[in-house]
This record gives C-alpha cells, structure tokens and sequence, in this order.
C-alpha cells in the first residue's frame, strides 16, 4: 500500500477540540497524512481554582517526541502553543537534531480573547532559537505585533512591511494573516523577493475557534505531500475558509470550525493570489 506521509505536532491539548492538538490531528486526517502529537500541556479550565494551562514536563514532551520518532517517523512537523521558554528551547534543540525537511511555526502567543500566553523570555526565546529553524511561520496580526516589540498593525501594508521585516528573523518564509481586518480575508506570504497577498471571502461568524491551528495544520499536511510552500498555502487557505463557512457551536461560547466541511460538502474556495517582486 501506499502509506500516507508522517506529520507531528507539538502543541497543547485543548479540552473542547476546537483548538490545538485536537484540531490539528482532525486536519491531518481529512488531509490525508498519518498524525502524530507532542502534547506540551493541557488547556482546560478548572471549575474551582481557575487554572487553565496544566504543563507537561520536558522529560514528557522528549519521551513523546522520541517514541514517535522511533515508531514512525516525520516528513513534516509543526509547532503550536509551546507555553514557556524552556519548552520552546528544548523543541528548538529536538528539531535541531533531528533531519525534518519541512518545519511550520505557528507562534502562538495570544489567545482568543487576546489573553498573553507566552512571558517575555519565551517569546526571545521563540526569535532567537526556534524560528530560524523554520520553513514557515504564520503569525496573525496580534502575534505578529508581538514579534515587532508591539508595531501597530492596521492594513494590507502594514502586513507586507511586517512580513519582510519578521523574514529577518531567519524563517524561509513568513505568512502574515490578516483576519483582523476588515472586508475580505487577505494573508501575505513572503520569502525575501516577493509578496504574495492571498484572498479569500471573509466569512461573518465569530465561530473561528482553532483556525490558527488548523490553517498551519493543513500546510504543513501538504507539505509533507509535496506541495510547494506556495501551493500548501493557497490549498490550506482554501482548506479553512471553508471550515469557517460551516463553523458551528453547541453553546453560547463560540464554536470550532468544521474540520469535515471539504470532504462533506465538496467545496474548495477559490483563492485569488497576486504577486510583486520588491
């Protein structure tokens, strides 16, 4: 049989499945590659004490991370919610030694309601051992302020000014996500020559739980197949869009995208994608 090329990510687990690991390994299968999870800690609010991230050890996070290299294997890894400075070195130094060809950062550091989740040693830490070992980070507008000591960030300029200046910190390419403007939903990748903007119908829903994770699950997904970095991006773009299109939530709080909606609904938004070499 033709096995289906191996992906890992190493991000928190999050109780209600919108998010994180849970969304990454459903992203992964509906894209066809074999998941894996390094789990770097647990999200889930505690009803008494209030406590919300619960962290692993690193002797946890190496374990995972060597069982699933020897059991398996890895064409291509992403990194998500990575919680503090010493986990972010140690996966740092886990990839460093490792021959990944195809590596994506999702640098998470806010959460939804735009609560911090990385201190300020982590997020060097994030710059200056982790990124630069990078194909791709995808930070969105906020995370992407952060890394530029808190630029404001409030136009499609203003994204491809910092996806050339977040390219100095070493990535291959950097992809700057705009879902924080307004009208349609445009994304800037950016690999030192050119930008390329990416345009996709803006969807009115606050259902969007877990699109961060997803939309860099599903790129790393097609990198692990093949697809060039421009190519896994514009299918993943495509790939999200339409997960938020059939979002849903089953309270008052909001809700996940629809990780099936592709496969169910057989939809593939169409990206419009314009490029200028600078």
């Amino acid at each position: 049989m033709n096995k289906p090329s191996r992906v890992l990510t190493i991000a928190g687990s999050a109780a209600g499945g919108s998010a994180g690991i849970q969304a990454d390994l459903k992203t992964f299968q509906e894209l066809d590659v074999y998941g894996m999870s390094v789990i770097t800690a647990i999200v889930g609010r505690h009803p008494e004490t209030n406590k919300n991230v619960h962290p692993q050890t690193v002797e946890a996070i190496e374990a995972q991370f060597a069982t699933a290299k020897m059991q398996v294997g890895f064409d291509a890894l992403k990194t998500g919610m990575l919680f503090s400075k010493e986990v972010i070195e140690k996966t740092a130094e886990l990839i460093a030694h490792s021959d990944i060809k195809d590596i994506v950062v999702d640098p998470v550091m806010v959460g939804k309601l735009d609560s911090k989740l990385l201190k300020d040693d982590a997020i060097e830490a994030l710059k200056e051992k982790l990124i630069p070992l990078s194909t791709v980070i995808t930070p969105n507008m906020t995370e992407a302020s952060i890394l530029l000591n808190d630029r404001p960030l409030n136009t499609v300029e203003d994204l491809k000014q910092a996806a050339i200046d977040l390219h100095d910190l070493g990535p291959d390419f950097v992809l700057v996500k705009g879902g924080r403007l307004t009208g349609p939903a445009i994304d800037v990748l950016y690999e030192g020559t050119t930008l390329t903007t990416l345009e996709a119908p803006r969807i009115n829903t606050v259902n969007t739980s877990g699109a961060g994770c997803t939309y860099s699950a599903a790129i790393t997904a097609y990198l692990a197949k093949g697809k060039s970095i421009h190519d896994a991006v514009v299918f993943a773009k495509s790939f999200i869009t339409t997960a938020i299109e059939h979002s849903f939530s089953y309270t008052e709080l909001v809700g996940p995208t629809y990780h099936a909606a592709k496969r169910k609904y057989g939809e593939a938004h169409q990206i419009i994608v314009n490029s200028e070499e600078i």
